[in-house]
């Protein structure tokens, strides 16, 4: 077998994480490319992440440019020793000068996000996510971290599974990670919205579990 056969084959483990809660989140509008840091929630957010995915063999963290991403990355990479990558692509939805409003208050005027005008369109999200996935998958990498948006995961998440059904309605609560594998040439979706310590989750049980699973 050839080497760029061996590397189609061979498996990879990605977390594809939300970042923690900023003031914004709390609001209940929409961010897009406004960067608020992480709030005392958000912070806690990240930490518990961190602490979930402490021993799931990571190689690789990656981030959105955006300060909130930023900050969740590092409270995961950096108990690792490992440096943040920070990826322009994997910035939040561009809402334009619809940035800080509710998504209620462009429905009403619009009908929906997607056809409010300036808007990014969510082919293109959904284009430069997989984008990244795939060159990491082309990296001797096993176990990566990617941290991003919840409209970039949705996206993502939707394309790679399509029983996910509908992007708005893949549950990506802040601080919530999602388990992705490769192998055998595709990806999977093995799990969405998780939360460390959720009542159905168990990150940290999920992690230990994939990590065994690599080692297999």
């Amino acid at each position: 077998m050839d080497s760029s056969s061996q590397l189609h084959r061979r498996r990879r483990l990605l977390y594809l994480a939300r970042h923690g809660r900023t003031a914004l989140n709390a609001s209940g509008v929409l961010r897009g490319r406004l960067d608020p840091d992480l709030d005392a929630v958000g912070r806690q957010e990240a930490r518990r992440l961190g602490d979930a995915l402490a021993s799931s063999g990571i190689t690789t963290v990656v981030s959105s440019p955006l300060s909130r991403a930023v900050q969740t990355a590092e409270a995961i990479a950096s108990p690792l020793g490992i440096t943040v990558r920070v990826d322009p692509r994997l910035v939040d939805r561009d809402y334009g000068r619809w940035a800080g409003s509710s998504i209620e208050e462009i429905e009403a005027e619009w009908g929906s996000v997607d056809d409010a005008p300036g808007v990014e369109p969510a082919t293109e999200v959904r284009a430069r996510g997989l984008e990244v996935l795939e060159e990491l998958r082309r990296e001797d990498r096993a176990t990566c971290v990617v941290v991003s948006h919840d409209a970039l995961n949705r996206a993502v998440l939707c394309a790679l599974e399509p029983s996910l059904c509908e992007p708005d309605r893949v549950a990506q609560p802040t601080g919530c990670a999602n388990v992705l594998t490769w192998a055998g040439g595709s990806w999977t979706v093995l799990a969405a919205g998780l939360l460390p310590g959720g009542a159905t989750l168990g990150l940290a049980e999920t992690a230990a579990r994939m990590r065994r699973w690599e080692r297999d």
